[in-house]
């Protein structure tokens, strides 16, 4: 696959500057108007079938070549996060406060190059669905494109994503069968005492020593309610109590984020936690109340498909530069929401380390941080490989 890596890299320019316009102008979830546009546009310029506004400001393009019957979704996520640039580049954020942390910028514009060549070289037979997706960062753009009939309005047999992912070495494709990415719930524990003078607590129920308590019990929900062989994350964030050191409050709040990578385990930790706030708390002398608040699903990437993809990155780069099974994260990714609907598969693209330049090893969510622009003549390679194999004439090469 020489030469579409050739082919692909040698107009990487063009959308190596697509990619920075649109880290110059970054836009949070539901808010991505100017990115849909120019989605849009060029989409319709390639001669795309064009359907703008799903769940918001959600874009797909559509292209259907022959008689084929199948038909092939392929992701990417659009928005941008509320943090404050610090990564140096000339093509750094103009916006106060707003900047693409996560290479949402990147995955955008690599999939615009696959659409470009795909729309005039490529081939293939049935019908080829592009999902520029809003919202990933939290805002579940994923499930509002769905409420708005996005499988109904374009059905698909199969849907691929992919994330760039710091400390890999650029280029380098990391596939995973099973749960790949972990479930993220958020709890908020209110605790209601009665306040005092801190010089006379028998005179008050005091939240703050409960909250203490609790916090320290919470530690033993995945330590002894799971599975030593399953992986879970409780972590407490916040504890807010009182503003004077001689003043019993009457409140305490704590926030939790929960993770799990087994839906039977993300069941068990919601359960467990809600049974040993009430204790705990009553134990004490103070009431409790529990807001659960349920985030991301599991991510599953399902057997047959990511099978599929893992083929498709060794024929396109070698097995040398594929991992063929990657760890699973603890991270959360609402394609996992897709994935529930459709089989799938979501895959990562090394975004480099910290050897030799460093470019691109600065990990995602953090000031400092910027798309590997090395990776758009790759990960467009991919995808245009992908579809033209899921989508060949014959199916012979496709996973069902």
């Amino acid at each position: 696959m020489t030469y579409l890596l050739h082919a692909l890299q040698a107009r990487a320019g063009e959308f190596i500057s697509l990619r920075r316009d649109i880290h110059r102008h970054p836009e949070l979830a539901f808010e991505e108007h100017r990115t849909a546009a120019l989605v849009a546009d060029k989409l319709e310029g390639w001669g795309y079938s064009v359907e703008r506004g799903i769940g918001g400001t959600g874009v797909v393009g559509t292209l259907v070549r022959g008689q084929g019957t199948r038909r092939l979704g392929l992701r990417a996520d659009m928005d941008a996060l509320p943090i404050t640039e610090a990564s140096g580049a000339a093509w750094a954020s103009e916006r106060a406060g707003v900047m693409h942390a996560c290479g949402h910028d990147g995955h955008t514009a690599m999939l615009l190059a696959a659409a470009r060549h795909l729309a005039e070289q490529g081939s293939f037979d049935g019908t080829l669905h592009l999902i520029f997706q809003p919202a990933e960062e939290g805002g579940g753009g994923a499930l509002r494109m769905m409420a708005d009939g996005l499988f109904e309005r374009f059905p698909c047999d199969a849907v691929f994503a992919m994330h760039n992912m710091p400390g890999i070495e650029q280029g380098r494709f990391v596939l995973r069968e099973g749960a790949a990415m972990a479930s993220s719930d958020y709890a908020t524990i209110t605790l209601t005492g009665f306040g005092g003078h801190g010089a006379m607590p028998h005179h008050a129920a005091d939240p703050v020593v409960a909250a203490a308590s609790i916090v320290m019990a919470l530690q033993t929900v995945v330590s002894r309610n799971i599975d030593p062989l399953h992986a879970a994350v409780l972590t407490v964030g916040a504890l807010h109590a009182g503003k004077a050191n001689n003043v019993i409050p009457a409140s305490a709040t704590l926030e939790l984020s929960v993770r799990a990578l087994d839906r039977e385990v993300r069941a068990t930790i919601e359960r467990r936690v809600k049974a040993l706030v009430t204790a705990q708390a009553e134990s004490f002398g103070v009431a409790a109340q529990v807001d659960w608040r349920p985030g991301y699903a599991v991510l599953v990437n399902a057997p047959a498909e990511t099978a599929f993809a893992r083929a498709v990155a060794v024929e396109l780069v070698g097995e040398a530069k594929v991992t063929l099974q990657g760890p699973p994260l603890t991270g959360s990714e609402d394609f996992a929401f897709m994935l529930e609907r459709v089989p799938g598969s979501y895959l990562l693209i090394g975004n480099g380390t910290d050897e030799g330049a460093g470019v691109g090893s600065c990990m995602v969510h953090n000031p400092g941080y910027d798309f590997n622009d090395a990776n758009i003549g790759i990960g467009s390679a991919f995808w245009v490989l992908l579809a033209e194999r899921f989508l060949a004439a014959n199916g012979a090469a496709a996973t069902r």
